[in-house]
């Protein structure tokens, strides 16, 4: 048959776009031959098997878009000769080849099996690996667009299009290939998603169009597409316009399949706009193509749409004669079905023979390897216990004892380091947690000290005016006063109990504040966490405007009077919540020095009973706490606050508190707005 140079260019940029082909063989002195004459009077004059391998799957190339039996025929040799001089390159072609013609003979689920077998056996080559891999997934992916698999096929198209992207060959490259957004853009077309469809159709185009050239046959197959997505989007105009860009590029080449392709779609094109000759034209036209080429299925579509036509023209004679072509043409493609199914198995067959006997090599070769093993391993103990005696001697064993004290002296040198360091890290571990407990610590005495304060100042004052009375009582009294006297004498009375009053308090003060400063005993005993956070709320405070004297805050509180009391170590919630209050002051006070006015610094305390366990909630309006530092504000010796002024300990510490408490500590965050920490304590 003899084969234009129109068919071989479509085959080999449409068909293997990735294929290393030599580009003499497009464009070279072959232009008017028979190539299918050339290349068989090549391949039985050349000795070399991996040229024949090549030469095969050309052949198997030039057919698969007008013989598909022949197709099949010429790349099954190519493969069975790449298998027995095991010749991978050449095995990746053939299945590659033999996935696209059983895909245009409508035999998917073969066509997809060939096509994993190409992408299992490029996955392992050394050249070309990814090139060809992204070729291997967009036949996978054309395969399953086909067989109305969309989602599979979307997903191996961009997949392949991931893979030339890493291989150099994505968008911009003159190299690049166009099929993968061809695929994509049908797979859209098909779930009437129409603007994805357009959006790789026009990609598609405009690589034909701008990396590839206006002088090559692509363009045909990009515009068709461009044009169908307008078609259905209802833009009639510019879907001819685009059909009639797609018939010139292919009447340079007349590329009988790709023209009877173009010449269906106008066919289509004109029954939908209700232009029937023009229909019946292109239909007639396409078919007089598929007579002379045996094109089955396209034969089917040109006399579908013709027989619609005249039909619909209200001539039943003529549309008669085109359903009659039809189901012709539907014999005719399950005859050739047939014959294609008769070459798979003897494909299969043959395929089962060259396993059986590469099983036959392969056991062979493992029986040999077998023998040179057991061979090797003999001569190898013999040379070992030859070894064995010439070096059994003293100076051996001194040699390695030496070098075993040394090294056992290395090792004990390495210890002692680990060890030292081992003792300096814990050491400054302890410093550290020392230094947050004597500033939490002076925080606490700093609250005590302003929170006693008040009655002292009540004690002084009621005794300096207790001593002015009595001055005063002494004078009535010389004067004779009694009465007067007595008068005051009660005054100096009620003065003492005030005294007394408010020294009983200062000391009630300081004897519960040093109860909870104390170090702690371990033990848990019944107290009650409303008071305790009540009285760790006010120390926290107070020591902060005892060292920032124009430091003002509103605190409210909120404590469930359902609450008995819990067991717990009260030296050790406090110190969880001296943290997380100063930490809370902290924060408002930072927010307050950058806020504008109106700001009002906030600080809420509550508890809550639930079902078997106590909540209890610290919230301030600060700044928050970012997303980026949420995972580490737990985590040892990691803080927000400026050097020198926090050791990252704090919330370590009180995090290890609360888990020993058999509790739960969270945080609630929004940067820029709050922060809030929520504790869970059994009840």
């Amino acid at each position: 048959m003899k084969i234009r140079l129109s068919v071989l260019v479509i085959l080999i940029h449409v068909h293997l776009a990735f294929s290393q082909i030599p580009q003499n063989i497009i464009f070279g002195a072959f232009k008017n031959e028979n190539f299918a004459d050339s290349i068989l009077k090549r391949i039985a004059s050349t000795g070399e098997d991996s040229t024949r391998v090549k030469l095969f799957n050309d052949l198997g190339m030039i057919y698969s878009l007008i013989r598909q039996d022949s197709s099949i025929f010429y790349t099954s040799r190519a493969i069975e000769l790449a298998e027995k001089i095991d010749f991978q390159p050449g095995r990746y072609f053939g299945y590659v080849n033999l996935a696209f013609v059983l895909n245009t003979s409508g035999n998917y689920g073969k066509g997809l099996e060939m096509a994993i077998k190409s992408l299992k056996i490029a996955e392992k080559l050394p050249d070309f690996r990814l090139i060809r891999m992204a070729r291997s997934y967009d036949m996978m992916g054309l395969i399953n667009r086909r067989m109305n698999n969309d989602s599979i096929a979307i997903s191996q198209c961009n997949r392949a299009i991931q893979l030339l992207d890493e291989a150099g060959l994505g968008l911009g490259n003159e190299k690049m290939n166009f099929s993968p957004y061809l695929d994509l853009s049908l797979c859209f077309l098909k779930k009437k998603n129409l603007d994805s469809a357009f959006y790789y159709a026009k990609k598609c185009y405009d690589i034909t169009t701008y990396y590839i050239g206006r002088d090559r046959v692509e363009i045909s197959v990009s515009a068709s597409t461009v044009a169908n997505v307008y078609e259905q989007m209802g833009n009639f105009p510019l879907a001819r316009t685009y059909y009639q860009i797609a018939i010139e590029a292919e009447s340079n080449f007349n590329t009988p399949l790709l023209r009877v392709r173009i010449y269906n779609n106008l066919a289509r094109y004109f029954k939908e706009v209700g232009q029937f000759d023009s229909c019946i034209l292109y239909g007639e036209m396409s078919y007089k193509i598929c007579r002379t080429h045996q094109f089955g299925e396209q034969t089917t579509d040109a006399a579908i749409s013709v027989a619609q036509s005249y039909e619909l023209l209200h001539k039943p004679d003529s549309a008669l004669k085109y359903t009659k072509i039809f189901l012709a043409a539907k014999d005719t493609i399950f005859n050739q079905s047939k014959l294609l199914q008769i070459q798979l198995l003897n494909f299969d067959e043959a395929q089962r023979q060259n396993e059986i006997q590469r099983e036959i090599r392969d056991a062979q070769e493992r029986y040999k390897n077998r023998i040179r093993y057991f061979a090797l391993i003999t001569t190898a103990v013999i040379f070992l216990l030859i070894s064995l005696i010439l070096y059994r001697n003293n100076r051996s064993k001194q040699i390695a004892n030496k070098a075993l004290e040394a090294q056992k002296m290395e090792i004990s040198a390495q210890r002692t380091k680990a060890e030292n360091a081992l003792i300096e890290l814990r050491s400054t571990q302890a410093l550290l947690v020392q230094s947050e407990k004597m500033a939490s610590l002076g925080e606490l005495t700093a609250g005590i000290a302003h929170e006693i304060q008040n009655p002292l100042n009540f004690v002084n004052n009621f005794s300096e005016v207790n001593s002015e009375l009595i001055e005063e009582m002494d004078l009535e009294l010389e004067k004779g006063n009694i009465m007067q006297a007595k008068s005051i004498s009660n005054e100096i009375r009620e003065n003492e109990k005030k005294i007394t009053h408010h020294g009983k308090r200062a000391d009630s003060i300081v004897k519960g504040m040093l109860q909870h400063s104390r170090s702690s005993t371990g033990q848990m005993v019944q107290s009650d966490i409303n008071e305790i956070a009540d009285e760790y709320l006010r120390l926290s405070y107070h020591g902060l405007r005892a060292k920032e004297k124009n430091f003002n805050a509103t605190m409210v509180t909120h404590f469930d009077p359902r609450i008995d009391k819990i067991d717990i170590i009260p030296q050790d919630i406090g110190r969880v919540l001296l943290n997380l209050y100063n930490n809370a002051f902290y924060a408002v006070g930072e927010k307050l020095k950058l806020s504008k006015k109106g700001y009002e610094p906030t600080v809420s305390v509550s508890t809550k009973k639930l079902d078997d366990k106590i909540e209890l909630t610290v919230k301030d309006n600060g700044h928050g706490v970012s997303g980026k530092i949420m995972e580490k504000i737990f985590q040892p010796f990691f803080t927000t606050k400026p050097t020198g002024q926090g050791t990252g300990l704090g919330l370590s510490m009180s995090y290890d508190i609360i888990k020993a408490h058999r509790g739960e500590i969270t945080v609630n965050t929004k940067e820029g707005e709050f922060t809030e920490f929520v504790i869970y304590l059994p009840a």
